[in-house]
């Protein structure tokens, strides 16, 4: 057992270390943050160390089989990092957004742009994502046109790649879907998008089309729970989203469809909701606070650094943070000074934050996901101490997050907007994180079953037994009524973080609002444009959305 004594700028913190470290130091000094210069304290951690009984192994790396390669791309297309998939869907609604703090965070005005929906041609994240999504299609062509897949095996990789589609006609609507690897294809409309998707995750499925009463025994995917990989069920999840949002894409709603994959997952999965009872250890726990918990149970353990075949998980994206990396949350939206609560081998970057009014839309009572889903008020470090900010904005050097966010630009103070934290953090945590991210999970599930119900029958009252099961997790007393709005503010409230709040603002009609900083938009800017160097690159076979 050696003991480590820390010098900071804030009190000795002598801690229990187990196992080899080469080096370990903490330096305080001026280096570059994002785009700031600040004060950071820094270690070098070479190995994985355990404090007070908090283990800070993830638990392993990456699977070896064949269709890792197409399934890495998850990560490369940013599910869980910033400028691709996450920024797309979280900094373009009401949920999140990125302040200019001085000279920090204007990266050319690109924020700015996502949350006021000015979005061009030339935006980064829109090239970004346009480019990273089709090199996983093509990762998934190379794989199908290799000749060494079994037909499960092609089934997963089709629907993989299917799901990438998907995301490119969300974000994009006419798109090219080639099929090969290094092919090119015409471009199609947004309903020719649709009605491949659709046909391509049918055939996986093994049915011709989605009923209550199918049958999936000839499905060449199988029904082994491995959130990594898709089986009958993800497949389901994934086509229960496409039919949820089939108005938008097509002008023809698939209510009853997207009802029906929903509600053959819940009845015949075998997958549960993470309640009382389901828990995991808090690896995020700090020796001087003792309000922190032991456990993290129910809705806080689904998202935990240490969620590994939790019981909710139907699909998921694979993170680790020496082998899988690119989940990079507590960089992209903690204060510099954070690095002292959890002890972070890097300093974060002080960006995303979360608007106060949705922020103000969770109640103050019960609701466990309040306290689950953002980090707020004064903070402390690992041994219970205020956290310093000596650059503050107010004069007081203690760092404590407000919901209040001042401006989006120029002058963004810097402890403004609470932060996210339904992915929670861990103690020396690396920049990338271990959470895995949730792409289908059995809440969610419900969600759509009750919102398909609903608007299906034209009767919000439809959607009531399955919204209260949900709020019930929650601790957040049954609703006796529902309309959209209410059902939509419900849906924020659950799924917080999960990179789908600007396709559901879209399908409730809501994506156009005015809020915080933003004016009105246009509809269309439902649609992103189509990246610049694309069409430049296209020879022509590329026509850009109306209104660019």
């Amino acid at each position: 057992m050696i003991i480590l004594i820390y010098k900071t700028i804030y009190k000795h913190i002598v801690m229990n270390i187990k196992t080899k470290i080469w080096s370990l130091t903490l330096i305080l000094g001026v280096v570059f943050s994002c785009t700031d210069l600040d004060e950071e304290l820094r270690g070098v951690i070479t190995s994985d160390i355990t404090v007070n009984g908090i283990v800070t192994d993830s638990g392993g790396g990456e699977g070896g089989d064949a269709l890792e390669g197409a399934y890495s791309q998850l990560r490369s297309t940013g599910t869980g990092g910033h400028t691709n998939w996450y920024s797309a869907q979280e900094l373009t609604s009401d949920e999140m957004v990125v302040t200019t703090k001085g000279g920090d965070w204007y990266d050319g005005g690109w924020l700015i742009d996502f949350h006021q929906h000015n979005y061009k041609p030339t935006n980064p994240s829109v090239l970004n994502n346009w480019n990273s999504h089709y090199g996983a299609v093509n990762a998934c062509n190379e794989l199908l046109s290799g000749g060494t897949l079994d037909s499960n095996g092609k089934a997963q990789i089709k629907a993989l790649r299917a799901y990438f589609f998907w995301r490119l006609m969300d974000l994009y609507g006419n798109i090219k879907l080639p099929t090969s690897a290094g092919q090119d294809a015409p471009q199609s409309t947004r309903a020719q998008a649709f009605s491949f998707i659709e046909s391509e995750l049918l055939e996986a499925i093994g049915v011709s089309k989605i009923t209550a009463d199918m049958d999936l025994s000839n499905s060449p995917l199988g029904t082994a729970k491995d959130a990594y990989r898709i089986n009958r069920f993800a497949a389901l999840g994934i086509i229960a989203k496409l039919y949820l949002n089939a108005e938008v894409y097509t002008g023809t709603a698939r209510w009853q469809e997207a009802h029906d994959a929903a509600d053959y997952i819940i009845n015949n999965g075998g997958y549960t909701l993470c309640g009382a009872g389901c828990k995991v250890a808090n690896l995020g726990k700090r020796a001087g606070v003792s309000s922190d918990p032991d456990v993290l149970e129910g809705y806080a353990a689904v998202f935990a650094p240490n969620n590994q075949g939790n019981p909710e998980h139907i699909w998921s994206v694979k993170y680790d943070e020496a082998s899988a990396g690119g989940f990079n949350l507590a960089m992209m939206a903690l204060h510099y000074s954070s690095q002292l609560t959890w002890n972070f081998d890097a300093q974060p970057w002080n960006g995303y934050s979360s608007l106060e009014e949705f922020y103000n839309n969770f109640d103050d009572g019960n609701d466990i996901r309040k306290k689950a889903n953002f980090i707020q008020g004064v903070q402390l470090d690992y041994g219970g101490s205020d956290l310093l900010d000596y650059a503050t904005d107010d004069g007081d050097p203690r760092l404590e997050y407000t919901p209040y966010i001042n401006e989006i630009y120029p002058d963004g103070c810097r402890q403004c907007g609470v932060r996210p934290g339904k992915f929670s953090y861990k103690q020396f945590g690396r920049p990338d994180m271990d959470n895995d991210f949730t792409l289908v999970r059995l809440g969610q599930v419900y969600l759509i079953r009750a919102e398909a119900a609903a608007r299906a029958a034209g009767d919000w009252s439809k959607a009531l037994a399955d919204t209260n099961i949900i709020r019930a997790r929650a601790g957040a007393s049954a609703f006796t009524s529902l309309n959209a709005e209410k059902f939509l503010a419900e849906r924020g409230r659950e799924m917080f973080s999960e990179a789908v709040r600007r396709t559901d603002l879209i399908r409730f009609g809501k994506y156009n609002d005015s809020w915080w900083e933003k004016p009105a938009s246009a509809v269309t800017k439902n649609i992103f444009p189509i990246p610049f160097e694309a069409i430049q690159a296209s020879g022509g076979s590329l026509k850009q959305n109306p209104g660019y």
